[in-house]
């Protein structure tokens, strides 16, 4: 501990420049910072700051967290694919088709007025939504396909259900495609621009409130320690510390509570649960309906099925 104190005096009693004296300032705030986390200063010595300070400070880092801890999860809504992650593979072949028409039309452009054969310029494959209700209706409508390109196709039961459920999965697809534009900008975004602006603002002053206390706590220490001749500087450099802590302490204070007394994050949270709860409306009414229609022909293929049997 006395080899921290010399050294401190050592440093504070050159005759420095104003570069010189901010760095000397450093180097003590930062052996102060050492010195508490080793346990080398006693409770007594460290500045005690406003219990207002301190109960505003666990309200921010709670507000922190919660920004946190549900942007974790919500970026998902950023990814279109977050509930189909099987899309990989149709991306791949997606891709692949790009390509070949990217080929075949520059062969189409560039082989003109040789001898060479010239194929037919082709329109690029439209992109696809790789979401789950997407692909749930695009699968659908494929295997009703199937059924209708058979002879008497258009009657099959399970064919005409296919179709039904094909049509509810284009509703609910638009409707999840609405849901994820609407939590990208009316949540994420702002939920995003509060955490990165006005809580990191208040996180900044925290910080500057800390380096000013432990400057502080070093210019007491240096204080104690330091001769005769350099007393009054000493303690003048302790007024000083002091006038400056309670200045930043002020300014953390009331940037704290501006940042709790916002009301854009219960704001933007409303926006999510307002946009889920559209699309998962939207997405029951649709097969509510569809789930009727469906039954209705399963009850009608049950009842022939068991007729055929009897006979």
């Amino acid at each position: 501990m006395d080899g921290w104190n010399k050294l401190q005096s050592s440093f504070s009693g050159l005759n420095l420049g104003q570069s010189a004296n901010k760095f000397a300032k450093g180097f003590n705030s930062s052996v102060q910072a050492t010195r508490e986390r080793l346990g080398q200063v006693a409770p007594d010595e460290i500045t005690e700051l406003p219990q207002e300070y301190k109960d505003l400070e666990a309200r921010v880092d709670a507000l922190r967290q919660a920004h946190l801890a549900l942007l974790k999860v919500t970026k998902a809504y950023e990814t279109e694919s977050y509930d189909y992650p099987t899309q990989i593979q149709e991306s791949i072949t997606e891709l692949s088709t790009t390509i070949g028409h990217g080929i075949t039309n520059f062969a189409a452009t560039n082989l003109k007025g040789t001898n060479l054969p010239t194929p037919s310029p082709v329109a690029p494959q439209l992109s696809q939504h790789k979401t789950l209700p997407h692909a749930l209706g695009r699968a659908a409508t494929n295997a009703a396909a199937a059924f209708q390109r058979t002879p008497g196709g258009n009657e099959d039961k399970l064919g005409k259900a296919l179709t039904v459920y094909a049509e509810v999965f284009d509703n609910v697809a638009s409707a999840r495609v609405e849901q994820d534009e609407s939590i990208q900008t009316q949540y994420l975004r702002p939920w995003q621009t509060t955490l990165s602006t006005s809580i990191n603002v208040a996180m900044k002053a925290r910080q500057a409130v800390r380096v000013s206390r432990l400057e502080l706590d070093a210019a007491k220490q240096t204080l104690k320690t330091t001769s005769p001749v350099r007393q009054e500087q000493a303690r003048l450099d302790v007024e000083n510390a002091e006038d400056d802590l309670v200045q930043k302490t002020e300014v953390a204070i009331t940037l704290m509570k501006t940042v709790l007394e916002n009301p854009e994050p219960l704001k933007n949270l409303n926006e999510l649960v307002k946009a889920q709860l559209l699309y998962f409306a939207a997405a029951a009414e649709a097969l509510s309906s569809a789930q009727g229609e469906i039954e209705e022909l399963s009850v009608a293929a049950e009842g022939e099925y068991r007729k055929s049997r009897d006979h």
